[in-house]
């Protein structure tokens, strides 16, 4: 009998953000009941230095920031984390995320009622705190799956974002490869610096965007390339591939597919890659999952569901 693959890890998505608003602490916590192996954080820094756990540099699609803060945008409109102190940025309500023209256009709007719910920022410190305590209470090892965002315009801003996360990580005890903690970026230079100057031990994922994203200055096209890849199993231990670079989906009827970019896989430094797909209704769609190192979900009921 053929051996069996084993089944990839299921990564939730801003925690349950399918059903509650992203990256609150009452996401992470809905994920966590059910039954997701990984809790995805993405990680900025304030102005008084402390790690925030929000998908964006900007405040003004998550939360009443404009409201709050009238006079505090930049130039170009947008509110920036970075320009607020944690004790400010604990006054403001998050929402559902909405779109660029305002508060009244939710991005999903099938999703939790957009402008209502008294959800809070929260900081990576507080996150792990839940996790490690839920852990505790319940016996289970879930895993943190922490993102590097925008690490070029930390720096350019004063901070350096991923020194300030390795430091908080090693605080709470993840120290090696055998943790329970992959730590992911789209700049590739960063976490090159990341395992060789700041002698990192965890697992590294590269999130592998499109150019005309501008994630960051990292040149995508020439990381999928063969000699790319062989370049980055160097330095990673995986690779988180969006989902139109690794499969064309049949036309389906009815609701379409959603999705997002990828996070990352485990195995060894060959660079397994991830599926990330943010739908209900994916099982049908999707072929051969078992592929790949891990699933990322923002529904992440469905999870096994998929097999």
């Amino acid at each position: 009998m053929a051996k069996r693959r084993p089944l990839p890890l299921i990564i939730a998505h801003r925690g349950a953000s399918g059903y509650l608003p992203e990256h609150t602490l009452a996401a992470k916590a809905l994920a966590y009941g059910l039954g997701a192996d990984y809790l995805e954080q993405d990680v900025v820094v304030s102005r008084d230095g402390r790690l925030i756990v929000l998908h964006d540099i900007h405040l003004d699609r998550v939360s009443d920031v404009a409201d709050v803060f009238p006079d505090r945008c930049r130039d170009n409109g947008r509110y920036y984390v970075r320009d607020f102190d944690l004790a400010e940025l604990r006054t403001l309500r998050i929402w559902e995320r909405y779109t660029a023209d305002g508060p009244d256009k939710p991005a999903f709007p099938q999703r939790f009622p957009a402008r209502s719910g008294l959800f809070r920022i929260n900081t990576l410190d507080e996150e792990l705190q839940l996790i490690q305590g839920l852990n505790k209470s319940t016996g289970r090892s879930v895993g943190i799956y922490p993102e590097i965002k925008s690490p070029e315009w930390h720096r350019a801003e004063g901070v350096d974002s991923a020194r300030l996360l390795l430091d908080l990580l090693l605080h709470y005890g993840y120290r090696t490869a055998a943790d329970p903690v992959f730590v992911q970026c789209f700049h590739a230079p960063e976490l090159r610096r990341i395992r060789d100057e700041l002698d990192c031990r965890l697992r590294l994922i590269q999130l592998i965007g499109q150019n005309d994203w501008q994630e960051s200055s990292t040149d995508y096209e020439a990381l999928i390339t063969d000699e790319g890849l062989h370049a980055l199993a160097e330095t990673v231990d995986g690779i988180g591939p969006w989902i139109g670079q690794l499969y064309a989906l049949e036309p389906i009827e009815g609701e379409p597919v959603s999705t997002g970019l990828v996070s990352a896989g485990t195995g060894g430094r060959s660079g397994s890659a991830s599926l990330h797909v943010s739908g209900r209704r994916v099982g049908a769609r999707i072929r051969d999952v078992r592929r790949y190192g891990g699933l990322v979900f923002a529904h992440a009921r469905c999870q096994r569901s998929v097999y």
